[in-house]
């Protein structure tokens, strides 16, 4: 006999595919999104440095802590977006709204995030740190220039790798809050969704290396709009990517 009221099906992770050419419209919606009340986005943005910020000097823990944070703060700044594009009021407070709803789920999300980003460090460690602390062994300019060699491959071998770390994450924040998908299936969608998308993402990627750069020059400073801004542009790029109600 079936039970009333029929529980909703869960959300399955569809995605659509979206021309690369939306990526400026995810950017013009993001300011559209901290126009409402900069104000208040701009007191969340101070927050979030201050607690990154302090994080960071306490070694090692604090490393891990806020990888262990970053989706469940990233959650309140995604909830505080939908309420601005509601034409709902935004309060500070919205900003851990993630510690109020599916915070284990976003928690265990950011152990699979710093998971991934441990590795990362780990596999770049063997491939390119024996090759530089040999080299630096020589004591030569033979040597020096090895080392050297070294380093940019570690960092080519870095970005490389941290793409389908930083693609598994881009969305799986908002999964997990709003359409209460398990954490490794949201890993997962968002992996999925950026692959199909990555012409778009490619697009907002460049667009975004070009804002960064004006936003660093008034001493950083920018970054308190971009930063927002970029919230708003994430949330709005979900949006348009998943098939949600």
């Amino acid at each position: 006999m079936t039970n009333f009221p029929i529980p909703a099906p869960l959300f399955d992770g569809h995605c659509r595919t979206v021309e690369a050419g939306n990526a400026f419209d995810w950017y013009r919606q993001g300011w559209a999104i901290f126009v409402v009340n900069p104000g208040v986005w701009i007191a969340m943005t101070v927050i979030l440095i201050v607690i990154f910020m302090g994080l960071h000097i306490v070694p090692l823990v604090g490393w891990l802590v806020a990888h262990l944070l970053t989706p469940v703060l990233a959650a309140g700044m995604l909830l505080a977006c939908r309420k601005a594009a509601d034409g709902e009021t935004l309060t500070i407070g919205d900003l851990f709204a993630g510690f109020r709803r599916n915070s284990h789920a976003l928690v265990m999300l950011g152990v699979w995030y710093m998971a991934g980003v441990a590795l990362v460090s780990l596999l770049i460690f063997i491939l390119a740190g024996g090759g530089v602390a040999g080299a630096l062994a020589l004591g030569n300019p033979l040597g020096a220039g090895i080392a050297i060699g070294g380093f940019f491959v570690a960092g080519v071998l870095w970005m490389l790798l941290s793409v389908p770390v930083a693609m598994a994450i881009w969305f799986a924040p908002a999964l997990v809050f709003f359409n209460d998908m398990p954490p490794l299936q949201a890993l997962q969608a968002s992996f999925n969704a950026c692959l199909k998308n990555i012409l778009a993402l490619l697009v907002y990627g460049l667009i975004g290396l070009i804002l960064s750069f004006f936003a660093a020059l008034p001493v950083g400073l920018g970054f308190l709009v971009l930063g927002p801004v970029m919230a708003g542009s994430i949330y709005a790029s979900y949006r348009d990517i998943f098939v949600t109600a």
